[in-house]
């Protein structure tokens, strides 16, 4: 049994998961004082004007405020202007751009890395939200900025009607149980399907940490591209045994079942559908804040061992492992690469979330074209002595 956690009131991870986790609300007051004040309303302004980040400005007309406006990046300093009384900026991946909110990931070590969607913040003036709504995924609610109401409904699924006409995915009523207003610092969990609605009490920014599962049609597809490329699956099957005469127009139901048993047997047994999924999972969900990196050589690397730098990955990209046969396959933003048996243990442990200290122990000349590699693909960063 694990350590009780602040984060989630007082709690255990196994306690979290096994009682709330996809189940149940949870509320938990200065859970994450640390998030208090990282960024503020301007920063958050200034960075939707950037043109590699994903934005939304969410507008409520003043003459009618139930007829709602989205405009999405690329949005330019204009859009700002004569805005009406209720608005909502919200930028996506905000965990890409603030290495203090990277961070916060690390508070929420029970759930593995490859559910990880982003950090989204919301901006809303008082009176600003995002209407009654709800996510297929996991979100932590956490405020950072201001005061937020936040009103809990009830489940909703696939059959749930939203309201006609509106660029938003809005319901039309919720059947309140749950009324709280967050300080910063405050954390709400809500899991997926469970109906919410956060109006800002005043001048706010929440930060939601999305864990978001795939669905089947990405995975098919990624499945179906690599199967596409494999050389034995594009020979025709064998064909049926045939004792009798069939339907010139049909396929019976024996032919249809052995058909259908063949593509499964083949994608249960590939290890082609094993690596089409490890692509999906490590890719980046935003390929454009993942930063180009300056190409660095194997000795300039031995000039900064033993001074202090620590190696970890770069917050816009992914890095995952899967075990196979007695070793470790790791893969970065959508690719398999081969390292050095060396290596494997610290790449791990900085796969697993740690920042490993750039120390005598990376001196063999292996190890090193590995994190050569590694930095120059951006999925590894160095961070200096100044910036821990």
């Amino acid at each position: 049994m694990s350590q009780p956690l602040d984060v989630l009131g007082g709690i255990t991870a196994e306690q979290f998961l096994s009682e709330y986790w996809q189940k149940k609300p949870l509320l938990v007051r200065n859970a994450l004082p640390e998030v208090i004040n990282i960024l503020e309303p301007d920063d958050v302004k200034e960075l939707a004007l950037d043109e590699t980040v994903t934005a939304r400005l969410i507008k409520q007309k003043d003459k009618d405020q139930n007829q709602w406006t989205v405009k999405s990046s690329p949005l330019i300093k204009g859009d700002f202007q004569k805005l009406p009384k209720l608005w909502t900026l919200l930028v996506q991946a905000i965990d890409h751009y603030s290495f203090d909110m990277s961070e916060m990931w690390k508070k929420f070590p029970f759930i593995p890395q490859w559910r990880r969607d982003d950090i989204m913040v919301s901006y809303a003036p008082k009176g600003g939200s995002v209407g009654k709504h709800f996510d297929f995924y996991d979100v932590f609610l956490v405020q950072g900025y201001g005061h937020r109401r936040w009103q809990l409904g009830q489940m909703c699924n696939t059959e749930t009607e939203f309201v006609a006409g509106q660029p938003l995915k809005l319901l039309p009523e919720m059947d309140v149980h749950f009324d709280e207003v967050l300080a910063p610092g405050d954390l709400l969990y809500v899991p997926p399907g469970l109906s919410h609605y956060g109006v800002a009490e005043d001048e706010c920014l929440t930060f939601s940490f999305g864990f978001r599962m795939p669905n089947i049609a990405d995975m098919v597809d990624q499945t179906s591209n690599r199967l596409a490329d494999t050389a034995e699956l594009n020979n025709p099957l064998v064909d049926i045994t045939r004792q009798k005469v069939a339907q010139v127009g049909e396929i019976n139901a024996e032919e249809l079942a052995y058909l259908k048993t063949q593509v499964l047997e083949r994608l249960q047994n590939s290890d082609d559908i094993d690596r089409a999924i490890m692509a999906l999972m490590s890719e980046p969900k935003y390929l454009d804040s993942v930063p180009e990196a300056d190409e660095i050589a194997v000795d300039d690397l031995r000039e900064v061992i033993d001074q202090g730098y620590k190696l970890m990955i770069e917050p816009a990209s992914r890095l995952l492992y899967t075990q196979q046969s007695d070793s470790l396959a790791f893969w970065g933003n959508g690719e398999l690469f081969s390292i050095s048996d060396e290596f494997t243990t610290q790449l791990k442990a900085i796969a697993d979330g740690q920042a490993i200290a750039f120390d005598s122990s990376f001196k063999s000349t292996d190890i090193l074209e590995d994190v050569v590699h590694l930095l120059n693909e951006s999925i590894l960063m160095l961070l200096p002595p100044a910036e821990e």
